[in-house]
């Protein structure tokens, strides 16, 4: 896979399906390139657009995290700097960006902040901190400590407790609790898609009902019973044509 520098970093990237326009991918807090299975490839060659799909900075195969924590801010860090400094190097724009959980609150934030963006299909995404989401990340925590996890995610990740700990270190700090991105939402001036599963284990239909409400522009809600933090691989078929119409709809 080919390899670039942003914002100091090495990233790990790949292109699927052709077009002259293009889906950004970004992947969920403890994801990375395979972990998405086929699905932007799906995505691409159902809508006619290109794919990128990227590692960011300690995830995939991506340049591993040389700091010890990366801080509450993270995701804005990801969204308003290496995000456009990407997009810039690879001379992209105005993409349709797709985001899943923690992808989809940077895809968010940055849309927000007004780069200019075809549309934003945000995939159980995160725009305030609940309860439910610290339970099932300390859960998870233990889980890594206890079982073959971390094995697990040496499938995907160079150094997988950099990567898991860059992740549940910043969403268990006392000082994320307070962390949320509302503000942001009334700057999205393009259309937007935000699809939740009832049986998420990481947040609630708060998130997309206050996304709904405070987005600038309009906002379609795909709320899926029996399904849970990763809609795209429990329910594939309603997922992948919802969003076809809707980035269809974008032309």
């Amino acid at each position: 896979m080919p390899v670039i520098a942003v914002a100091g970093r090495k990233l790990n990237y790949e292109w699927t399906g052709k077009g002259a326009s293009t889906l950004v991918f970004l992947h969920e807090g403890l994801g990375s390139i395979p972990q998405w299975r086929d699905f932007p490839a799906q995505v691409a060659r159902a809508t006619g657009r290109r794919a990128l799909v990227y590692e960011r900075y300690g995830y995939g195969q991506s340049e591993v995290l040389a700091e010890e924590r990366v801080g509450p801010d993270f995701m804005h860090r990801e969204a308003l700097e290496v995000l456009p400094a990407l997009l810039r190097a690879l001379q992209l724009e105005n993409p349709v960006l797709v985001g899943h959980s923690d992808g989809a609150t940077i895809a968010l934030i940055h849309a927000g902040a007004g780069h200019a963006v075809q549309g934003v299909v945000a995939i159980a995404p995160h725009v305030f901190v609940e309860d439910i989401s610290v339970r099932s990340i300390a859960d998870a925590t233990r889980a890594f400590e206890t079982t073959d996890l971390p094995q697990r995610l040496g499938k995907y990740h160079r150094d997988p407790r950099k990567t898991f700990y860059l992740w549940s270190d910043a969403w268990l700090d006392p000082a994320f609790r307070n962390w949320n991105i509302e503000a942001s939402l009334p700057g999205i001036r393009r259309p937007l898609l935000a699809i939740q599963g009832e049986d998420d284990q990481y947040g609630t239909m708060a998130q997309v009902d206050a996304i709904a409400r405070q987005a600038g522009d309009r906002c379609e809600l795909l709320k899926l019973p029996a399904c849970g933090h990763s809609p795209h691989k429990d329910q594939p078929e309603r997922v992948l044509r919802t969003i076809v119409d809707f980035v269809s709809g974008l032309d």
